[in-house]
């Protein structure tokens, strides 16, 4: 990270994907490092990946956005800022072990990431609680220089049920009454087709 952060010119950008130990260890410097960045105003955005997105390794990721100067006249002036994008309830499984993000998904991403900075045709940002969090330096210090975004987009909108609570036991005790018979009558058919077989009683 001080490498590329030495070599951004002095309007550059640069993005990079690194472990999500990064956000938050405080082991070998990285905290020092960390607040660094933060500090000098060199971060710009975080996200949050989902895993088992990568084939080469099982761990979960994150991606890393620095600019040398959130006020270089090409977007909206971001000074004192970061944004945090949760994205680790997006994507779909491909198979048992990797997920992909499909167009959607990377869109969802880039839109909110792009409307935060003020790019034009884009539409003005909003935080979404649970996904995007713009946040002032002073909180990320606050919160001892950590970068998770989860820490900051806190947790998504649910709508609250409006069915009383006692309609919906009884539902439910009858939901399981009858899976509970259909499992019972499973395991009848099962060990009925062991027995064929000879491996039953």
């Amino acid at each position: 990270m001080q490498h590329i952060a030495f070599h951004l010119s002095p309007t550059g950008v640069a993005g990079f994907v690194l472990a999500n130990g990064s956000m938050s260890s405080n082991q070998g410097g990285e905290a020092q490092i960390r607040r660094n960045l933060i500090e000098a105003d060199l971060v710009d955005c975080i996200v949050a990946l989902p895993p088992q997105l990568f084939y080469s390794t099982q761990i979960p990721a994150c991606l890393w956005f620095l600019a040398r100067d959130k006020r270089n006249g090409r977007f909206r002036d971001r000074r004192g800022e970061v944004l945090f994008i949760d994205a680790r309830g997006l994507g779909r499984m491909v198979d048992r072990t990797h997920r992909e993000l499909d167009d959607g998904d990377v869109a969802a991403i880039a839109t909110t990431y792009h409307s935060w900075r003020g790019e034009k045709d884009i539409g003005p940002y909003e935080d979404v609680a649970g996904f995007a969090k713009a946040a002032s330096l002073e909180e990320i210090g606050g919160n001892g220089h950590v970068l998770t975004p989860g820490r900051y987009v806190g947790t998504a909108d649910v709508d609250v049920d409006s069915e009383p609570f006692a309609e919906r036991m009884v539902k439910l005790t009858a939901e399981f009454r009858d899976l509970t018979a259909k499992g019972a009558a499973l395991d009848s058919a099962i060990l009925a087709n062991l027995k064929e077989l000879g491996y039953g009683d």
